[in-house]
Order: C-alpha cells, then sequence, then structure tokens
C-alpha cells in the first residue's frame, strides 16, 4: 500500500490559549477578524480587540452564501489586510478560506473545478464550535442560495496557518449546536475511515475521535458547564478533522448537501441521518468490520444500532418525516445526492440504495 500524509497547519491547543492569540501576530500588520454578530454581542471580539487593532467582518450565516465570502473580500482587498482571525464555528473559518484568495466572484471556483489561485492571505483559524475539524483541513463548503446549490471547495491554499483551539471558547454553544456539531465529528471519524482514500495515520486518528465523541457527546449535552468533556470534543472535533483531511468524506456527507440546502437540517445532523444506514450497507466492507471492531462493538450492525441511539440520545433527528416527503421530493433527493463524496465510499451506491435510503427516511 503507498500513501502520503501532510498536514501543514501549526496547532496550538489547550485551554485559555487563546490568550497567545497576539503574540502569533507579530509578522503581520493588518488584522482582520471574521466571525459571528454572536461574538459582538457577548463580548469576545471586544475582548480581543482590547489586545490588539483589527479590522472586524462579521456578515456570515450559518450555511456562508458565495455572495458573503465576495463581500468579505471585497472588505479585505479595500483594507489590506495581510492575515484573517477567523474566530467561529465551521461556517466562518470555510467562508474564511474562500475569502483568502481575495477573488472578485468565487462562483468561478465553487462547483465548477477550476483551479483556486496559490496567492492567498494566511489564517489563524479559532473554532468555537466542536464539529467541522475545520481548522486544519483545506476544504471550504458554501451555499449559494440564488441556485439552490451547496457544495465545497478544495483546496492546497486554504489549509489555515495556525488553528488555535481554546476548548473554553466551546462552552457558549447551546444545547442543539453541542448535538449536531458532535455529531459531525463521529461522521467526519467513521467515513474518514471507510473511505477509498484511507491510509494509516487517518485511520488511527478517525478510530481516536470516534471514542472520544461515543464517551464525551453524551456527557457535555447532559451538562454544558462540564469543561473536561468540552475539551475532549475540542480533541475529538481537531483529529477527526485531521482523520478525513486527506481520505475525504464519503456517502453521508454526499447526501447532507440537498438535505440541508433543500430543508435547512444543520450540516452535522443532515450527515448523521444516514450514517447507521451506511454502516449497514458497509457492512460487507471488511474494513468498516474492522472500524466496528476497533470501537469495540461485535457487529456493524451493533455499531448501527449505536450511531442510531447516540442520535437520539442528544435530541437529534432520526427521520424527515416532519417534511412529508413526496415521491417528487425524493426523486430530487436521490438526483442531488450524486455529488462526488459518494465515489468515495468502499461499497458502490446506486440509486436503488438511495431510493431504499430516503424511502426509510419519510
Amino acid at each position: 500500500m503507498n500513501w502520503n500524509y501532510t498536514q501543514p497547519v501549526e496547532i496550538i491547543f489547550g485551554r485559555g490559549s487563546l490568550l497567545k492569540l497576539s503574540g502569533l501576530l507579530n509578522e503581520f500588520k493588518k488584522p482582520i477578524i471574521v466571525s459571528e454578530e454572536y461574538f459582538l454581542k457577548n463580548g469576545l471580539i471586544d475582548k480581543i480587540l482590547s489586545a490588539i487593532n483589527a479590522d472586524v467582518f462579521t456578515e456570515v450565516s450559518p450555511n456562508p452564501d458565495v455572495t458573503e465570502v465576495n463581500k468579505c473580500s471585497s472588505q479585505i482587498r479595500k483594507n489590506g489586510n495581510d492575515v484573517i482571525i477567523a474566530i467561529g464555528g465551521g461556517s466562518v473559518i470555510d467562508l474564511s478560506k474562500s475569502a483568502s484568495i481575495t477573488v472578485e466572484d468565487i462562483r468561478e471556483y465553487h462547483g465548477t473545478g477550476k483551479n483556486v489561485p496559490d496567492d492567498h492571505i494566511p489564517i489563524i483559524a479559532v473554532p468555537t464550535t466542536s464539529g467541522t475539524g475545520s481548522e486544519v483541513t483545506n476544504a471550504s463548503v458554501l451555499t449559494d442560495r440564488e441556485i439552490g446549490k451547496k457544495a465545497p471547495i478544495v483546496s492546497g491554499s486554504f489549509f489555515p496557518k495556525i488553528a488555535l483551539v481554546d476548548p473554553e471558547l466551546t462552552v457558549s454553544m447551546p444545547q442543539k449546536v453541542t448535538a449536531s456539531t458532535g455529531i459531525d465529528v463521529l461522521c467526519h471519524a467513521v467515513e474518514g475511515y471507510w473511505s477509498k482514500g484511507h491510509q494509516p495515520i487517518c485511520d488511527a486518528l478517525a478510530v481516536r475521535s470516534a471514542k472520544l465523541v461515543f464517551e464525551y457527546l453524551p456527557k457535555v449535552y447532559d451538562d454544558p458547564d462540564d469543561i473536561e468533556s468540552r475539551e475532549k470534543m475540542s480533541e475529538a472535533s481537531l483529529i477527526g478533522g485531521l482523520a478525513f483531511s486527506l481520505p475525504k468524506t464519503t456517502s453521508s456527507h454526499a447526501c447532507s448537501f440537498p438535505i440541508t440546502s433543500i430543508y435547512n437540517v444543520p450540516h452535522g445532523e443532515a450527515c448523521s441521518l444516514t450514517l447507521d444506514f451506511f454502516a449497514r450497507v458497509n457492512a460487507v466492507d471488511n474494513r468498516t468490520v474492522q472500524l466496528a471492531s476497533e470501537l469495540g462493538f461485535g457487529s456493524v450492525e451493533e455499531f448501527a444500532d449505536a450511531i442510531s441511539e447516540l442520535k437520539k440520545r442528544v435530541g437529534l433527528r432520526t427521520d424527515l418525516s416532519e417534511f412529508e416527503l413526496t415521491d417528487e421530493n425524493i426523486d430530487e433527493l436521490v438526483k442531488k445526492s450524486h455529488h462526488p463524496n459518494l465515489l468515495n465510499n468502499p461499497v458502490e451506491i446506486t440509486d436503488e440504495i438511495l431510493y431504499e435510503l430516503y424511502n426509510n427516511l419519510r
């Protein structure tokens, strides 16, 4: 087996590590903080601005739109910013990645296959959620609401320069966000492991990440102030990002894009809706059997049941019944699930399998 491993992001992890931010900016002259309105209101950005001088951009929605990227890029070009401090969840970090190349219209690269320019300004990623792992990956997931498209852009230009991970910043996450982002970590780890692009280092990281989620997501869901569990979920998210960054995600992520773009189901929750189903589909794959064993389950069926129970345990959807899907709706979901990530799945996912999936979710 031939494989390569590259991880260019410097990782700084630990409680209170946000205090190191100002020292990381010595080589830069004009930073810009990219964040959410929420962090303006709760005082976090003001706290940071008391220690550094920086511009601020906060027009970021939960599923960042291409128009928001273009606004941010325009502000960066106008102000001459030379580093982005991305403070927030995956949406903020993903928007920052696409804005870092400062092009006039990111649509040129959104789902077009055109190579992203190498020239970009560096990013210091400061995650405030435990879920996406975006602080160590080279993917930027964007939505174009005008045409109803959600898709990732992947580029070596998008790796942050530094991931500054302070678990204390995740304490303010609402319970629902904790659940949705936390289950996304499990999807990253599991899909990274069974992906056709798997390799040994990512395998080891995936197992560690998945074990942490099964143990600590219920704990932090029950007690949001449990800082040890917050720290373990931050660890799971970070190494889950490392686990899938090179192998890439598979079937659950491919199906999540239309579920989110059409029905506005949060990304992590949308991914988890199908994870137990695809575990059962992939049960004929030896690596899926191996993963179940590595995680302490007696069979893939037991593993899939545990995923289902975890979703229920943390209050996430287990179906799409609330949307009263018609046959036409299911036709649309099947068609729009034909994302390239589907090809990474170890078992070929046919339309017949997709129809079975979505009919089960009615």
